[in-house]
């Protein structure tokens, strides 16, 4: 998932954070793309990261006369695909091999609505996924699809033509996800310590060489960087609680709103060995809380009994 040279940048440039400040309209979109081509929306905003230092790296070789969008989700599209092989998925072979890219007589129908033909395109095949996402939900032209996928258009409707197929027959389920539990323990045992500031325990569950990757600020070796001192400096009232993204155990950051505590943010842990060996704080990536219910337990300023909530 992570590109090595990308996670020993340390913290990041004036230069990149002005890019990333350009395309601010932009970053919802493209992590809604990679969300659903990865199935995860964590796993998604960690390949939108690492395409965005990607374009940052070849900013130079960009022909500004073209418009960025599409330049920018071609990188992401490739991310994805990255990230899909080393995850081991590939293209079913009586499906990719057996089956030549050929033109269907018609073009069929799109499948209902965009958002909700989004959140079953996963068990699909990554070239069907990635074109039924991209002219299905975002409403992209056959000519620019297949530019985007590197394809024909004769390609992006074969593949079009199975995927609405696969779809149409047989929706698929997607089976819930059975939580880590040792995952789980190191995340409550974390949320406890830093809760109570207890800076030494919170560091005796990371192992000496964990990496950090704070979006849009900072990647590289938690060790050299400032990162308990920045949540110990913060000026709005803030806890951490246990909760789950996706049947994954993660931190979720609250803030005090009025009477209740809200969430804020989302942390990510890598567990190996029983040590987190990586971090992945999305504190700035408020579109995580928009695009997947949050279950964590919901604490009332006034009350100091905790009760079983989700947040949609």
């Amino acid at each position: 998932m992570d590109d090595p040279s990308y996670m020993e940048v340390g913290s990041f440039d004036a230069r990149y954070r002005a890019l990333l400040e350009t395309i601010t309209t932009l970053r919802p979109a493209l992590h809604r793309y990679c969300a659903r081509m990865t199935g995860s929306v964590m796993d998604g905003e960690d390949v939108v990261q690492d395409a965005l230092f990607e374009a940052y790296r070849k900013l130079d070789q960009f022909d500004e006369s073209r418009p960025l969008k599409p330049w920018l989700f071609r990188i992401c599209h490739n991310r994805c695909i990255d990230f899909l092989r080393r995850k081991g998925v590939r293209e079913k072979t009586e499906e990719s091999a057996a089956q030549p890219d050929e033109t269907p007589p018609d073009e069929p129908n799109t499948l209902g609505v965009g958002k909700a033909v989004e959140h079953l395109v996963s068990s699909l095949p990554p070239k069907e996924r990635a074109c039924i996402l991209l002219k299905d939900v975002f409403d992209y032209s056959l000519e620019e699809v297949a530019e985007l996928v590197d394809s024909t258009v004769g390609g992006v409707k074969a593949a079009l033509n199975r995927g609405r197929t696969k779809l149409a027959v047989s929706p698929p389920v997607n089976p819930a996800t059975k939580a880590d539990p040792e995952l789980a323990q190191i995340v409550q045992l974390y949320v406890e310590r830093f809760n109570r500031r207890d800076w030494n325990g919170v560091r005796e569950l990371i192992s000496d060489d964990a990496r950090l990757r704070v979006a849009d600020r900072y990647a590289g070796r938690l060790s050299g960087s400032p990162y308990f001192s920045v949540y110990e400096k913060m000026p709005t009232p803030w806890k951490m609680t246990a909760g789950e993204v996706e049947g994954e155990p993660v931190v979720i950051i609250l803030q005090l709103d009025g009477e209740v505590w809200s969430p804020m943010s989302v942390i990510r842990f890598v567990v190996v060995n029983q040590h987190i060996a990586h971090i992945f704080d999305y504190s700035l990536c408020l579109w995580i809380l928009k695009a997947t219910p949050l279950h964590f337990r919901k604490v009332v300023a006034s009350d100091a009994s905790a009760l079983d909530s989700s947040r949609d």
